[in-house]
């Protein structure tokens, strides 16, 4: 067999496009044994503090430039409220109000607020397909996320088992999920003009210790025994979240937002879903549902689309 340099290359660049999210998705996993055993804030800490200090470690022995001007600590801290503090935050203040599945399709949603961003900050052209992509991915993680009772009343008409009530909303995490979402995607957006000042690589790991203090405080503050409950495994768990699931993921996804096209970046995001879901299955043998099997199909379908867009556009100007 002939080996091919470009096709060799090709491969490693989709392997990192999809690596935040894979992270992510495992992260997840491994999340779902320690979380009753810490506390939200002092978890959302520690995802960020330790992860950034790696980071920064990283970014020293690749002799990555550190900030030289105001400028440049102004966006970092700025980058380092949003993203740090107000996402991990909000999504950490969530979990305690709301259930993992329903959590994880508002966090996922982000890629719609990005494309919106992104078409409006930086004229990013998302096109009919871009947006069919968008909707179809939404529709998905719905289908994953949200209980199957609910969308078979959609399906059957019960409109009764949709009851809406605004004052359980805005006193429930979903509303903060909602937040987190907008925050993540308000940071993705950012990194373009803290890039503008700062290193990528360097200015995530100083975003992350920035972030990762006041929600430190926080727990100090407002939380107890944040350690105390938490075995050896939990521990693991911990390590694999902040090692691999902070300061790789958000390095590499940080580093690929401050240059590409944001909205087929931010698409990737409905992976994360599908990931956990997949190791959910295989190492803590949690069961598909069937209507969750569609949602993961039409997850990849709604990336497919959105990534491939002007391709698909120019297939069909050719054809017609």
């Amino acid at each position: 067999m002939e080996f091919s340099p470009q096709k060799s290359f090709l491969t490693t660049k989709a392997l990192l496009f999809i690596a935040p999210f894979f992270l992510w998705g495992t992260a997840m996993v491994a999340m779902k044994g320690v979380i009753t055993q810490t506390t939200p804030f002092f978890l959302a800490g520690f995802r960020l503090v330790p992860a950034g200090i790696l980071v920064l470690v990283a970014a020293a022995i690749l002799k990555r430039p550190q900030p030289q001007t105001w400028k440049s600590w102004l966006w970092i801290s700025l980058f380092a409220l949003i993203d740090g503090a107000m996402f991990q935050g909000f999504l950490a203040a969530g979990l305690v109000r709301t259930g993992a599945g329903l959590g994880s399709v508002m966090i996922d949603s982000q890629p719609l607020a990005v494309a919106l961003l992104s078409s409006w900050l930086f004229g990013e052209i998302i096109g009919f397909f871009g947006w069919l992509g968008l909707m179809i991915g939404i529709f998905g993680i719905s289908l994953i996320g949200v209980p199957d009772r609910l969308i078979y009343g959609i399906f059957q008409g019960d409109w009764m088992s949709l009851s809406f009530d605004w004052l359980e909303f805005f006193n429930s995490g979903e509303l903060l999920m909602l937040l987190a979402a907008l925050a993540m995607a308000v940071g993705t957006v950012l990194i373009r003009y803290v890039t503008l000042h700062s290193d990528p690589i360097v200015a995530t790991g100083w975003h992350m210790i920035l972030g990762g203090i006041p929600l430190f405080a926080i727990s100090w503050w407002q939380e107890s025994t944040q350690w105390v409950n938490i075995d050896l495994s939990g521990w693991l768990a911990l390590s694999y979240a902040t090692i691999f699931g902070s300061a790789i993921a958000y390095g590499i996804f940080f580093y690929l937002a401050s240059s590409g096209n944001l909205t087929s970046l931010s698409s990737l995001t409905f992976l994360t879903p599908v990931f956990a879901l997949l190791f959910g299955n295989l190492i803590l043998a949690e069961v598909l549902s069937p209507l969750q099997s569609v949602g993961v199909c039409l997850t990849l379908v709604s990336i497919y689309l959105i990534n491939q867009r002007e391709q698909i556009r120019k297939w069909l100007t050719a054809n017609e």
